[in-house]
């Protein structure tokens, strides 16, 4: 349940418009919900749904389609998708896709980024400090970069695209300064040789979030080499997620841009 609608049912009950009775029933499914397997969920339970998690850190529990059934997937985003919040579910294939599309016919589906998302009933205000703009270094790049940009707007970010601007052309990325200027945070994906975040870093005064890709020829060992070059980056301030995590750069992206500017201190 998100906090603000934790806060309205309680003020409904403070106000007398709603029986203490009748909030309990709403909260009932707070703060794990057991999924099995069967017709009717009453089988072996194979998820425990966080309900709890929106409460606690202002981002809903999202659904890792990778090792499940397509079953499996269906029936939890079913349930998450019953309380009004929708879903997000990440690196889900075309079988699980093709469930989740058939199911929610409404939800948007992205093949590149393997990601399905099924809006809220009632969109949560969410204050930001600007754009997160997400930077690719190449075409090859695109799943995860896709990746965190569709998480990142399904959180309520305003996301721009920034994308084919590897070092190998180094005025493409020189060229789009004002993007670079906009953005409240931004998110460099690249394989290969994993340059491109150090270039971002020396150009932004916003955090920079990069992420290591598994794209390159035999050398660069499924994003080993991106990822040790960024973790070595001379560009101060730069932080680093793991290898193809577009989603975990979005979440952090995510709570950067939700923070309130700093107030000053009194009598300064």
């Amino acid at each position: 349940m998100r906090r603000d609608r934790l806060r309205r049912l309680l003020e409904e009950v403070a106000a007398g418009r709603l029986a203490p009775a009748d909030a309990l029933e709403r909260l009932a499914w707070l703060p794990v919900e057991e999924v099995g397997e069967g017709t009717d969920g009453d089988g072996p339970v194979f998820a425990r749904l966080d309900h709890h998690r929106a409460t606690r850190q202002g981002l809903p529990e999202v659904v890792f389609c990778q090792g499940k059934t397509p079953a499996q997937v269906v029936e939890i985003c079913r349930r998450l998708a019953a309380r009004g919040d929708g879903f997000l579910a990440t690196r889900a294939d075309a079988e699980a896709r093709a469930a989740l599309a058939a199911a929610f016919p409404e939800a948007r589906v992205s093949e590149i980024a393997r990601v399905v998302h099924l809006a809220p009933d009632e969109p949560a205000a969410v204050r930001t400090r600007g754009p997160v703009l997400v930077v690719s270094a190449g075409t090859g790049d695109l799943p995860v970069a896709e990746e965190a940009a569709w998480t990142a707007e399904a959180f309520g970010n305003p996301v721009e695209r920034l994308y084919d601007v590897g070092v190998a052309g180094l005025h493409r990325v020189l060229r789009a300064s004002d993007a670079l200027a906009r953005a409240a945070v931004v998110i460099v994906v690249a394989g290969m040789e994993g340059a491109l975040p150090s270039v971002v870093g020396g150009l932004v005064a916003a955090p920079v979030i990069a992420v290591p890709t598994s794209v390159g020829y035999g050398a660069s060992l499924g994003g080993l080499a991106a990822l040790l070059a960024m973790l070595n980056s001379c560009a101060a301030g730069i932080v680093v997620v793991n290898i193809d995590n577009g989603f975990g750069a979005a979440v952090a992206a995510t709570r950067i841009n939700r923070l309130d500017a700093p107030q000053a201190a009194p009598g300064r």
